[in-house]
Order: structure tokens, then C-alpha cells, then sequence
């Protein structure tokens, strides 16, 4: 049942520090489109999260975000060449591999630990 009609549906990133992780996202080539010292909202193509100045190390740990792209090598590839991994101190970064469930998946943790999975699926 659909009460009325549903016009958006977002998470709230944690933050451990706001603005480093606000300026990680910006560097990831994500648009801030609004923000105060408690949240932000950032949009790529149409599709957008909050950023949260809020932390808990169990929660923040346990997070996942998934984003499906054209071409996880490009993405790769911007990201070694903006340097994110040294320049945001990031514990995980690796580069596209083919995963057992058919995406080739690339990990990538934000500045508070937060795990990304930007995937492709690829022809055979």
C-alpha cells in the first residue's frame, strides 16, 4: 500500500570528521547541493545521500554503500590519479576484481570507514 506518491529515498552517511569526509566526497566528484554544520546533501547524475555529522564506531564500521557504474576501471583510475587513497589516509582501496556473485567490484572506504562498493557488470 503506497500511502502517496514517493518522491525520495536517501541514507544518512556517518561523518567521524565532517568536514574532511565533506571534502572527500567533493574530491570524489560529487556536487554538495545544500549543507549546514550537521548534514550535507551530495548528488552525482540524479542520485544522492546526506552526509551526517554523527559517529559510532560499531555503526560507522558496519556501513555499506553500493554504486553501480559504466566502468569501475575509470573509476579506478580517477581515484589513483587524485591520489584519495594517501591523501584521505583511506584503510581500504582496491581496484576492480570480478567478484563470485558477477560484478566486478571496486572497495573503497570514505575518510570514517565507511565501505564503498562501486561496481560494474560486465559483457562476457
Amino acid at each position: 500500500m503506497v500511502l502517496s506518491k514517493v518522491l525520495n529515498l536517501m541514507t544518512f552517511v556517518p561523518a567521524k570528521d565532517f568536514e574532511l569526509s565533506r571534502c572527500f566526497y567533493r574530491d570524489m566528484g560529487f556536487q554538495e547541493t545544500w549543507g549546514n554544520d550537521q548534514a550535507c546533501e551530495f548528488e552525482l547524475e540524479g542520485y544522492r545521500f546526506l552526509l551526517h555529522n554523527f559517529y559510532v564506531k560499531d555503526h560507522a564500521g558496519n556501513f555499506m554503500m553500493s554504486l553501480m557504474v559504466e566502468d569501475a576501471d575509470k573509476w579506478w583510475e580517477y581515484i589513483q590519479s587524485a591520489r584519495l587513497p594517501e591523501k584521505y589516509h583511506l584503510s581500504m582501496a582496491k581496484p576492480p576484481e570480478l567478484q563470485p556473485w558477477g560484478l566486478r567490484v571496486l572497495y573503497l572506504s570514505d575518510p570514517t570507514g565507511v565501505l564503498w562498493h562501486i561496481a560494474d557488470r560486465r559483457k562476457p
